[in-house]
């Protein structure tokens, strides 16, 4: 899809793979000025070279709030402030242990509020009037925060903290000028990532999951990156406090 996007000032938290990188170079494609984060160098590195030295990047561990209030200080001098944020971060906590939990809390919900909050004053200034929404905030949750999820108890539940999170930032910050949404992917494959790994290490859950999506095939980072972009771009000036699954019906063909 294409957006023109020339002008904005966007900060992805979390874009070194996957659906996080997808979005950066999504948005730099359409012209926005981009910042993202993650904690490795090299996978960055990768993100500048394929936006064609248009991204801003820098290493930040989204666990640690004095690393996020950092990285969003350096990302707004780097683009002369803020207009869009998205929260992307995961933790992998996967399981139902102690170390799962303060993962999918910390990286998944608290990264969301720590990166919010220190983007705020850019994001005020960005705002403007409630009749003309200058700003906006992109939440990134999943399919296991608006269902239950036996498999990864700790993530499915920071994920629907999430989107509770999202409403209430709508509901606060619409006289500000700015919006705030969460999109909810479903299962997404994308080279060397979970699911890509899956079919060799856990085919039987791989063969589960493909079984669940009625188009028979999982999702793609470009497909959720779109929303994305639709939800920051002037075309949803009128959106705000929706939760939206990108997930081509997964579990609806059953």
């Amino acid at each position: 899809m294409n957006f023109d996007l020339t002008g904005r000032r966007v900060v992805v938290c979390g874009g070194s793979r996957g659906i996080g990188r997808w979005i950066a170079l999504g948005f730099a494609a359409s012209g926005a000025a981009v910042s993202t984060c993650a904690r490795g160098m090299p996978a960055l590195e990768e993100v500048r070279a394929a936006s064609g030295g248009k991204v801003h990047i820098a290493s930040c561990d989204l666990a640690q709030e004095a690393e996020i209030t950092r990285y969003i200080g350096q990302a707004a001098a780097a683009l002369g402030g803020i207009d869009v944020l998205v929260n992307n971060a995961t933790g992998y906590g996967l399981g139902d242990s102690e170390e799962d939990w303060a993962a999918s809390l910390d990286v998944d919900l608290l990264a969301a509020v720590r990166a919010s909050r220190a983007a705020m004053p850019h994001l005020m200034a960005a705002g403007g009037q409630v009749d003309r929404f200058g700003a906006s905030i992109v939440n990134i949750s999943s399919g296991s925060g608006l269902n239950p999820s036996v498999r990864t108890p700790a993530y499915g539940a920071a994920k629907a903290a999430v989107i509770h999170y999202t409403r209430t930032q709508a509901a606060a910050l619409a006289k500000h000028g700015i919006r705030v949404n969460c999109v909810a992917p479903g299962s997404i494959e994308f080279p060397a990532g979970l699911w890509d790994r899956s079919k060799e290490e856990n085919p039987a859950l791989y063969a589960q999951i493909l079984n669940s999506m009625p188009a028979g095939r999982l999702g793609r980072p470009e497909e959720v990156a779109n929303v994305v972009m639709f939800l920051a771009s002037p075309m949803a000036n009128w959106v705000t406090a929706q939760v939206i699954g990108v997930s081509g019906g997964q579990g609806f063909g059953r």
